[in-house]
């Protein structure tokens, strides 16, 4: 750690004297760049979207080493959860109800969800927040994108913009379960048309969770050209995790009260019947990503962007297993012995790669993007025994199966301004091309062909008042794990939005009614696979349909109060479930993890400058962890709220200056539970008629928890 402390202050010391000599660029060159990576996926004011911006800025004084999608979680509509607890490692986002491989999210315009699960996986990008300028969460179908179909939301990322002056920053925060985070970032400024930046993140947590540790390595470096009419922009970025696994969740309820921080995931019994647990039963995870954009201005009114880009990851989970049986892993018995414990891995190594581009013609009243993108996925699926209590095999793999997936689309996008109205079409053809092999599941040769328009509209009334309607299809393709479970129907969305916005210097309120109308929609039947991964199931025709409101009021030069507001029904139509041996229809049922209220609040006080307190609050109600209203499935709602301090001090002397960040969670200690899983099976041997037995499981957060820190900026 002293190395680690050194190599950053002499690191930053030279910097710091380099970016003393860069030259300032005009303001313009530094906007354009903003708008080239993310003109093509982001909504803008006057689009009839439902969406609400971030800046850095507000991210900034939260991000002490928790995660994006916990950094998120004061958004309308979104809930959050974590593995571990406590917001470090595995960490998840719900929106409207959706789930992450149902969220479509981009990073600088290029795909980032993986192509077979369709999950987002940020533990592997730690530390990312560090180097984002905004983000977008677009709710609904929302505008045409690359990547996995928007079925709750889209995220947008977008990676710092150009920098006209240089910098480096210290940052170290620490607090509560072992976790603390370490960032060395640092940028030159435009010299002579040429800028770079760059940062390395180490975070490390505990967890709140027993034995839920995380272990996470974080780089970002951007080289970046910059003339009048053109950018080059080179990106790389990626990380490393070790996270020890914790998905199994609770299902004892004595353990829930008195013991909630046990964690069974490794559990096995040893050769004198005591219980023990596998030391190494870890998620072992690589990730590269690589980009690079070219944007030119080719004309007063034309602007063309194309970005190539390469992702590659590999790793495996290993687990401990007891009493498994030679045979089912190709292995040879020992003796009289066919069963045996034994620790195995389970592999992926894939690579994913492609191109987005897009033209853009654009004057006062008029805006018209043609673009599309051509991505490739190749994935590896393996898994090998490393060791048995009786022998240790060698090159032994018991699986060896692979997934490739084609992904093309083309779209136009045009807004034309009308006296008041700012009209709107967006029209995409996607192409999916999926080719894959299980042990679980036939070979797979599929081809999907959607077609996915929007239509809108936007209303200025007056100043201050505009409204907007929209209705958008999208339609979304099975994930690998779908296939696994039979549900191998493409799903359709159709979604109307209504929403009025009013906008003054000091308040802002943004009011928006969403029906969302699903065909064969994927919903959780809230039971997991033997990895932790929720399982789906085609429900037939379901659907969405809610209030939101957000609002920013300022009613003083330094309160602010932000509050929101999620009401919504949720309901399969005429679900079908087979309950004690009997296909019985229950009718419309309730959509499992979908709230039907949602509350956030953020009251910020500014009593002087550079001093900020926040205080902000969540509310989610309650929520049916399956498909067939049991009473047992009920997740129970829960209140949380954190604390939030930052203080810059202003030197200008070497040291620009330094901030002071604090972050208490859960403030009142509540006792809660974010997430669960829900399950059913039929026991055919208790008796001589079939009967449904359900179970749930849940998965603990953390009570009251701290994290401080300090930000040193040059």
């Amino acid at each position: 750690m002293f190395l680690f402390k050194k190599n950053l202050s002499l690191t930053a010391f030279c910097l710091f004297s380099y970016a003393l000599n860069a030259q300032e660029q005009p303001k313009d060159s530094v906007k354009q760049i903003e708008e080239v990576l993310i003109s093509g996926v982001r909504a803008k004011d006057k689009s009839p979207i439902t969406f609400t911006n971030v800046s850095k800025a507000q991210i900034a004084p939260r991000n002490l080493g928790q995660d994006i999608p916990i950094l998120l979680n004061y958004l309308p509509s979104v809930v959050t959860t974590t593995d571990a607890g406590a917001g470090v490692g595995y960490t998840y986002m719900r929106v409207r109800g959706s789930d992450g491989s149902r969220i479509n999210v981009t990073l600088n315009g290029v795909p980032f969800n993986d192509s077979e699960s369709q999950g987002t996986y940020f533990v592997n990008l730690p530390d990312f927040a560090s180097s984002l300028e905004s983000i977008q969460l677009q709710r609904g179908v929302g505008t045409s994108t690359s990547g996995a179909g928007a079925f709750g939301a889209s995220l947008n990322l977008q990676t710092r913009t150009s920098q006209a002056n240089g910098y480096a920053e210290i940052a170290n925060s620490a607090g509560s379960f072992g976790t603390r985070k370490h960032t060395l970032a640092f940028g030159t400024g435009l010299h002579n048309n040429f800028e770079m930046n760059a940062r390395i993140s180490k975070i490390d947590s505990d967890g709140y969770i027993d034995r839920a540790s995380s272990n996470l390595f974080g780089y970002y470096f951007d080289a970046n050209y910059i003339t009048k009419n053109t950018i080059i922009k080179a990106i790389a970025f990626g990380g490393k995790e070790k996270t020890y696994q914790a998905w199994n969740g609770l299902e004892d309820e004595e353990k829930l009260r008195n013991d909630r921080t046990y964690n069974s995931v490794g559990q096995y019994t040893d050769a004198n019947g005591n219980t023990q647990f596998y030391g190494n039963e870890i998620d072992n995870y690589g990730q590269n990503h690589f980009q690079l954009h070219w944007n030119q201005k080719l004309a007063a009114k034309w602007q063309s962007n194309i970005a190539l880009h390469y992702t590659s990851g590999k790793g495996y989970f290993e687990q401990y297993r007891e009493d498994e049986t030679f045979a089912d892993y190709y292995l040879p018995d020992f003796g009289a012995n066919t069963t045996t414990d034994l620790v195995r891995k389970r592999w992926l190594d894939n690579d994913f790669f492609g191109t987005t581009f897009s033209l853009n013609y654009k004057t006062e009243k008029t805006d018209v993007i043609i673009g599309g993108a051509a991505n490739k996925y190749q994935g590896k699926h393996f898994g090998e025994v490393v060791w048995t209590q009786f022998y240790v095999p060698t090159d032994n793999k018991y699986y060896d199966n692979f997934g490739n997936k084609n992904d093309v689309n083309f779209y136009a996008k045009a807004s034309q301004q009308v006296w008041k109205f700012n009209f709107f079409l967006d029209l995409q053809y996607r192409m999916v091309f999926y080719q894959a092999n299980s042990t679980k599941f036939a070979d797979v040769n599929d081809t999907f062909r959607f077609f996915n328009p929007k239509i809108g509209a936007n209303f200025q009334i007056n100043q201050h008042n505009q409204m907007y309607w929209f209705a958008g299809i999208a339609n979304k393709e099975p994930r690998r794990d779908d296939y696994e479970n039979g549900a191998v129907k493409p799903e359709r969305l159709l979604d109307y939005e209504l929403g009025w916005k009013y906008a003054t210097s000091k308040t802002k309120i943004n009011v928006n009614t969403f029906f969302m109308q699903y065909e064969n929609q994927l919903v959780a039947t809230g039971a997991l696979n033997d990895v932790g991964s929720p399982i789906f199931e085609n429900s037939g025709k379901s659907y969405r349909f809610g209030l939101e409101i957000e609002s920013a009021i300022k009613p003083l030069k330094w309160l602010t109060v932000a509050p929101n507001l999620t009401l919504s029904a949720n309901k399969n139509k005429d679900f079908y479930f087979q309950r004690d041996g009997v296909l019985t229809n229950l009718g419309n049922t309730n959509i499992a993890y979908s709230p039907n209220i949602i509350v956030g609040n953020n009251i910020t006080f500014t009593p002087v400058n550079d001093l900020q307190i926040s205080f902000l609050t969540k509310f989610v109600g309650e929520q049916y962890m399956g498909n067939i209203d049991a009473e047992k499935s009920v997740l129970a709602d829960y209140t949380t709220s954190d604390f939030n301090i930052t203080y810059e001090l202003k030197i200008n002397k070497g040291i620009k200056s330094i901030v002071f960040s604090g972050m208490v969670n859960n403030v009142f200690d509540r006792v809660y539970e974010s997430n669960g899983y829900f399950y059913t099976y039929d026991d055919t041997w208790s008796g001589p008629e079939t009967t449904t037995i359900e179970g749930v499981g849940y998965y603990p957060q953390a009570g009251i928890n701290f994290l401080a820190g300090i930000n040193l900026k040059f």
